[in-house]
């Protein structure tokens, strides 16, 4: 008998036994009918036990069959038939450890297609300059290219590595912030000081296309500085890139009780209204988007103001051009 193989049921078995022999010996003893009657009435319990015992490990061994079911794949598993004792018990746990699985191998599948999407995006990306580098280099080896030419193919190259040099940085940033290895800081530190500095490394080329910016900040910023200037950074070049020559790049900072909010509004031409619900997307290039441009600046910075439980929203402005609202909420930053 299988039941028997268990080492405890064997000797719960043998102990049993032992103890219907003492009992109807002694019953024996004092009244043969009444050691007969003990006698079957302990075979009778024990049979009735081993019985029990035996149905239950049975329900054990099919629900065990149904895991390795669910192991394997298969999802039509019937885990209502264990109604009762601590079979019911168990099986509402194995559902819920069903539930989970499910729900983790679903987001393993959406991690694999959003890896190859994300793959494809940067191969992408990083092939047109590659194509374009490529190009530069075979014009600067050929014998008869002038110096003038040369210098014109380097400023070229020049370019284009930074580009992809920007790029990969980016993307860097995005995947350390989508794995949520980044460690958000606490510091404080004078609005008008944020901006100042988030816009410094855009200054010349602002100057250079005769942008004029203006700053209206009071209050204090409280959280992580230098992701927080990445982010303003980025929202400020998308807005240079957009704005024309002889435009004006406006940013406001105000502090009220509930939240800390930056208005950077610019003089372009706005935002397509098909563009507004995609342009935080990743990889997304609007109809106006610079050549130049990877799509990537401004989900980078949805993606660190949204980590530090803030809110960034795109508009266009009624007397035109592209208008940008950024929230930090100081209960939760």
């Amino acid at each position: 008998m299988n039941l028997l193989r268990n080492l405890e049921i064997f000797r719960f078995l043998a102990f049993h036994l032992l103890l219907t022999l003492l009992a109807a010996v002694t019953a024996f003893v004092w009244n043969p009918a009444f050691g007969w009657f003990t006698a079957v009435l302990c075979v009778l319990f024990t049979v009735l036990h081993l019985l029990s015992t035996r149905s239950r490990y049975q329900r054990i061994a099919a629900l065990s069959a149904d895991l390795d079911r669910v192991l394997h794949g298969q999802d039509s598993v019937d885990l209502d038939r264990y109604e009762e004792g601590e079979l019911a018990i168990l099986q509402s746990e194995i559902r819920k450890m069903i539930i989970r699985l499910r729900e983790q191998q679903q987001n393993l599948q959406q991690d694999k297609v959003y890896l190859a999407d994300s793959i494809a995006d940067i191969s992408h990306q990083l092939r047109t300059p590659l194509t374009t580098i490529n190009l530069l280099v075979s014009f600067l080896s050929e014998p008869d290219c002038s110096t003038e030419r040369r210098l014109k193919l380097a400023r070229e190259l020049c370019g284009l590595l930074s580009r992809i040099d920007w790029l990969i940085t980016a993307l860097l940033k995005l995947s350390k912030l989508d794995a949520g290895t980044v460690q958000f800081r606490h510091e404080t530190l004078p609005m008008a000081e944020l901006l100042r500095q988030a816009a410094e490394p855009l200054l010349v080329p602002m100057e250079l296309r005769d942008q004029t910016l203006t700053v209206e900040a009071d209050g204090t910023f409280e959280g992580d500085i230098a992701w927080t200037q990445e982010a303003l950074a980025n929202v400020l070049k998308n807005c240079m890139e957009h704005t024309p020559s002889g435009g004006v790049i406006s940013v406001t900072a105000t502090e009220t009780a509930l939240y800390r909010e930056i208005r950077i509004a610019d003089t372009g031409c706005g935002i397509d209204p098909v563009d507004l619900p995609h342009i935080f997307e990743r990889f997304y290039k609007g109809k106006d988007a610079d050549d130049k441009s990877f799509g990537i600046g401004l989900a980078l910075a949805r993606r660190i103001i949204t980590n530090q439980d803030g809110t960034i929203k795109a508009e266009n402005r009624p007397e035109g051009g592209a208008l940008f609202t950024i929230r930090f909420y100081p209960g939760t930053v």
